[in-house]
């Protein structure tokens, strides 16, 4: 066991031990952060990780706390906030300030808001501003932001102000930890309950999974912990019983987080009604274990992998989404090869994050400030110490001019390029026409022998119109009427929406509920709410797997939404920049297999090498792709609509 004195305005804390094994607990807990946001069908429960992170922080920061009170009898209240702000700022502001100008300079599409992002984030607010301006964390597609993930440092930052001040308000009105103890752990269930009661669906995914108050329980156990197990109270010394059972509950805990890390998606309604809840006792479970020196988790969570890993984790987990968004915007093939681009972009974070540890966090987190005034004279001096290292103050200042800069251009709302005014324009007209659509198919539903209607319009010549739409679209007489007259419900993201009018034009029946950014865990109650008014068509058109990865169980709850006397045509995904396309493919193959109602329309091997019929981004169709889109959908479906 590695021994460290911790300073504390002059004194140093006695017997305060530095634990080794909560290294290899932060490293655990920002691989699977990691893994999670770029093998996301790989791990998709890894950003579990960020709980274990607060339970971390909440148990060192509250022993440390309670360590000097017991020597000095006082909180040097203003040297712990000096000493957190040294260990966060400079490389907060660091990744604000690159990450900025790089988007001034390269990423203008990123610009929007860029202003109210950087200061809520130096505020260690940007957790709110994400509940009521940002994006779903598990929205992987739609204008994914090079910030999301500072959330989390935003809630540390309320914690590291707030909980000193509250502690000791705690140990001087109550003083018996035994009873601060049951405390926190009521302040914890109401925390965790907040969550459960708040959370009623994808629309309030945000407030529950940004907001403090419904993810402080994570912290608070963390807290709880260090009053009744304090890392300078526990015996080294154990019987070998006492050892082998802190073992098991370390090894019991580390195998429930791993399970979770597999099991617990971010979407599904338990993570946020108990899911959490778990693994916060888990990873509290696994840090008692680890903190005790009786125990050997310590030891076994101790290597000089973790090690590395654990004492960088903090810039690790900064500069991760930079390096994937900016990177991933670039390259156009990553779903041709996931695995190689996924290790380009870990070596590249763990390079970034080296740099930032040597020569930006470890310089400045021990720089004494109080000399700021001195440095800055001798840095001026014509013979200064600091030689020719003055040099370095040239980028520094162009990187805080360019950022600053793209901050005060930073428009407060995203400017519509040519795709989303033409996605727009389709959303519009789909609304007018999903109105006709609905009506014709209640007076469809009316003609007693639906059959025969449609072989006396097979014997008939195409009117003008209808010859024109056919032909447009390289379709048969008997497959453009088989779909013509169909009624169909289509639910989809952003590509159908940009798809509406060309489907609309050849299905004349056709209702179709399209969002941009809609998730496959949105659309069950989209399809619930039209069965229940009786508006569900007999065949149902399904294009979701754009924004995100998806699960069999995910797709198994839009098929029993859809009900089994519903024919199910899914569209397969056409995005080669993201690492999900095969899997989500694979999954969606899956299901055909599985339900006898399931269809698969192949649209990525249609499309694929086909990048004329894409808008820039290699994933919308454009006008030319729309017709080739719609006329897969309908030649396909129309070999299992045939009217015998």
């Amino acid at each position: 066991m590695q021994q460290a004195h911790v300073q504390k305005k002059g004194k140093r804390l006695k017997n305060s031990r530095y634990i080794s094994g909560f290294d290899g607990i932060r490293a655990l807990a920002v691989v699977g952060v990691i893994i999670y946001h770029l093998l996301p069908y790989k791990l998709q429960g890894g950003y579990l990780g960020v709980p274990i992170f607060f339970v971390v922080s909440g148990y060192l920061i509250t022993d440390l706390l309670l360590q000097e009170w017991e020597q000095n009898g006082r909180i040097d209240f203003w040297g712990f906030y000096a000493r957190r702000l040294k260990r966060l700022y400079p490389a907060l502001v660091f990744m604000l300030v690159g990450t900025g100008t790089y988007i001034t300079l390269f990423q203008r599409s990123l610009l929007t808001n860029l202003r109210s992002i950087i200061t809520t984030n130096l505020l260690y607010l940007y957790n709110w501003w994400e509940v009521g301006h940002g994006q779903s964390y598990f929205d992987r597609f739609n204008g994914e932001s090079p910030f999301t993930h500072l959330w989390s440092l935003s809630i540390e930052g309320q914690y590291y102000l707030i909980w000193p001040l509250i502690l000791i308000a705690l140990v001087l009105i109550i003083r018996k930890r035994r009873t601060i103890a049951y405390l926190l752990f009521a302040l914890a269930a109401v925390s965790a309950i907040l969550m459960g009661v708040l959370y009623t669906g994808p629309n309030t995914l945000n407030r529950v999974y940004y907001g403090t108050d419904t993810r402080m329980f994570t912290i608070i156990f963390g807290a709880l912990l260090a009053v009744v197990w304090p890392s300078t109270h526990l015996r080294e010394k154990v019987t070998a019983r006492s050892r082998w059972t802190l073992n098991i509950i370390g090894i019991v805990a580390f195998i429930a987080m791993v399970y979770m890390y597999f099991e617990l998606a971010g979407q599904n309604t338990f993570t946020y009604r108990g899911g959490m809840f778990i693994m916060a006792l888990a990873s509290t479970a696994l840090i008692a274990a680890c903190a005790h020196p009786g125990s050997d988790i310590n030891r076994w969570l101790t290597n000089p992998v973790f090690s590395w890993i654990g004492t960088r984790s903090y810039g690790i987990y900064l500069y991760q989404f930079p390096v994937m968004i900016f990177y991933e915007m670039r390259i156009k093939d990553i779903a041709n090869h996931p695995l190689m681009h996924a290790t380009i972009e870990i070596i590249l974070i763990m390079i970034i994050s080296e740099l930032s540890y040597r020569y930006i966090e470890a310089p400045l987190r021990h720089y004494r400030y109080r000399n700021l005034g001195r440095s800055i004279y001798e840095f001026f001096q014509k013979d200064s110490v600091y030689g020719l290292k003055r040099l370095w103050v040239i980028p520094v200042v162009l990187l805080i001019g360019i950022s600053t800069y793209g901050s005060a251009i930073a428009p407060t709302k995203d400017a519509k390029n040519v795709l989303q005014e033409n996605i727009l324009q389709n959303q519009t007209s789909a609304s007018v026409q999903n109105k006709k659509a609905l009506a014709k198919q209640k007076q469809a539903q009316k003609v007693a022998d639906n059959k025969r209607r449609m072989k006396k319009l097979l014997n008939k010549k195409l009117t003008h119109k209808q010859y024109v739409i056919a032909k447009k679209y390289g379709l048969t007489k008997r497959e453009f009427l088989t779909v013509h007259q169909q009624p169909l419900t289509a639910i989809g993201d952003s590509i159908l929406a940009d798809n509406s009018k060309d489907l609309q034009t050849v299905f004349h029946q056709a209702y179709v509920s399209a969002a941009v950014g809609r998730q496959i865990w949105q659309a069950g109650d989209v399809l619930k709410s039209l069965k229940k008014k009786g508006e569900l068509a007999p065949n149902v058109l399904v294009n979701l797997g754009t924004n995100s990865p998806m699960t069999p169980a995910q797709i198994d709850s839009v098929v029993n939404a859809v009900g089994k006397h519903h024919k199910i045509f899914w569209v397969n995904c056409h995005v080669p920049t993201r690492n999900w396309e095969t899997e989500v493919n694979h999954t969606i193959q899956g299901a055909s297999k599985k339900y006898p109602n399931f269809y698969v329309i192949d649209w990525h091997g249609y499309s694929a090498n086909r990048t004329s019929w894409f808008w820039g981004d290699n994933v919308h169709p454009n006008p030319q792709g729309n017709v080739h889109y719609t006329q897969l959908v309908a030649k396909q479906m129309s070999k299992h609509l045939k009217i015998k």
